[in-house]
């Protein structure tokens, strides 16, 4: 039964973002076929941000209604909601109506938003749910949430999604002697259309809404569940819980001084502080930052280089979460190591995306052998102090696991109202050329 709980917890956790990183990677094929072109992802970037308003109100409701909230029914509404709005994706992605006097794909928009909504309300009732469940199911939740990038990331692969075949130019020109010896890119048409793809990502939030129902009410289940107030058939409300087992709540005062040992209940507030400017920095970079100049840091060294960094760094989330179940480090000292690593590795990416496109070593093979490298340990480290700070704030209770994801949330929106200007509006990065000619 423990197997079957922590196969559920994954499942569920794979519906956490999975819509919206499952459009994020179907963009080359949508993006031609759309009025926005390519500046689609740029109002893509404001939705997501604007659908902050869900956790932001969950969040509220903690503060300031304890108990009120039920998180059990905040999912079946929001996953359900998933489902359906990626599947209405398959049939209305490619409508258009004339808004302020122009086409604008406003079928695709509304319906992202929903999307969007779904994905962030997630981070903030989701881990919560998790204090139902055992400590150690919470890791097999992260793994989830990993695969949630993972898997739309390999359909997008198995799809053909933007590959590309290097051409002579001269081959454009009616075989004339001009520009002969230059590639140029051409892609590749797809294996299968997005609408097949939004099917399938409809299915995985089915999926999701399925392995949730059985964690929520499956009697065996039940009985991996820590406390049997928790049951489905005599469970308390969130207020009654508190009054009988007081949770930690980092923002609201205590009456007595909290023990500083991680192993324990409760930390300190410095800790606290640490523990929580720590989420919110690594979220705001792998999350929003990074991301944001991917394709700018990896296509000068060519398009092998480009998809390869974005599987193996998608499988790195994963794979954090699978290796924090078996070794769970908790020094705040080794999490702030791994964060100075992180970082640092980051700042070579951010580095190379701003020379791009002619970063360092770009013409050589090992330029993109460290590139591809940096990305699997940049995803990996960040990604396994997000794992072991969840497991960390899940002993602290419920209260704490609520802020966890609201700290996520904040700060997503802080690296992408930062990154957004400037790679949107100002234009301080350009794109290399996957045939890699762009520089001698």
């Amino acid at each position: 039964m423990a197997v079957l709980t922590h196969l559920l917890a994954v499942l569920f956790g794979m519906g956490s973002w999975v819509s919206i990183n499952g459009l994020w990677v179907e963009l080359p094929v949508i993006v031609p076929q759309v009025p926005e072109g390519w500046y689609l992802p740029s109002y893509l970037s404001v939705l997501i941000q604007a659908a902050n308003v869900g956790p932001l109100v969950v969040t509220l409701m903690h503060r300031l209604r304890p108990g009120v909230l039920n998180e059990a029914a905040v999912i079946y509404v929001i996953v359900a909601v998933g489902a359906v709005a990626s599947f209405l994706l398959a049939f209305f992605w490619k409508e258009t109506a004339v808004v302020a006097g122009a086409p604008r794909s406003l079928a695709l928009l509304v319906l992202t938003f929903f999307l969007a909504a779904v994905d962030c309300t997630s981070s903030v009732t989701f881990l919560p749910f998790m204090m139902r469940l055992q400590p150690h199911f919470l890791t097999s939740y992260f793994i989830g949430e990993g695969l949630s990038g993972l898997l739309p990331a390999l359909a997008a692969l198995v799809q053909g999604v933007g590959l590309v075949r290097c051409v002579n130019s001269s081959q454009s020109l009616n075989h004339s002697s001009y520009g002969a010896g230059r590639l140029e890119a051409r892609y590749q048409p797809s294996n299968f259309s997005a609408e097949v793809f939004f099917f399938f990502l409809s299915a995985m939030m089915l999926v999701s809404l399925a392995a949730f129902l059985l964690l929520d009410l499956h009697p065996a289940v039940a009985r991996q569940q820590p406390d049997p107030r928790y049951s489905a058939r005599s469970r308390e409300s969130s207020r009654q819980r508190a009054e009988q087992r007081p949770m930690m709540d980092p923002f609201r005062p205590q009456n007595h001084k909290p023990r500083r040992s991680l192993g324990s209940s409760s930390c300190s507030q410095k800790q606290l502080v640490f523990i929580f400017v720590v989420l919110g920095w690594v979220n705001a970079l792998s999350n929003t930052v990074l991301p944001s100049v991917q394709s700018y840091s990896c296509l000068p060294y060519g398009n092998g280089a480009y998809h390869l960094s974005a599987a193996l760094a998608a499988v790195s989330n994963p794979l954090a979460g699978f290796v924090a179940m078996f070794v769970s480090i908790r020094s705040l000292v080794f999490l702030g190591f791994l964060t100075v690593l992180g970082t640092g590795i980051g700042s070579y990416i951010m580095l190379m995306a701003v020379l791009s496109p002619c970063p360092l070593l770009v013409n050589d093979g090992a330029g993109a052998a460290i590139m591809v490298l940096a990305w699997i340990l940049f995803i990996f480290s960040l990604s396994y102090v997000k794992v072991i700070i969840g497991v960390i704030l899940r002993d602290e209770g419920h209260s704490a696991l609520v802020w966890c994801g609201a700290v996520v949330q904040l700060g997503s929106l802080l690296g992408a109202v930062t990154m957004f200007p400037l790679v949107s509006v100002y234009g301080l990065f350009s794109s290399g050329d996957p045939c890699g000619t762009s520089c001698p």
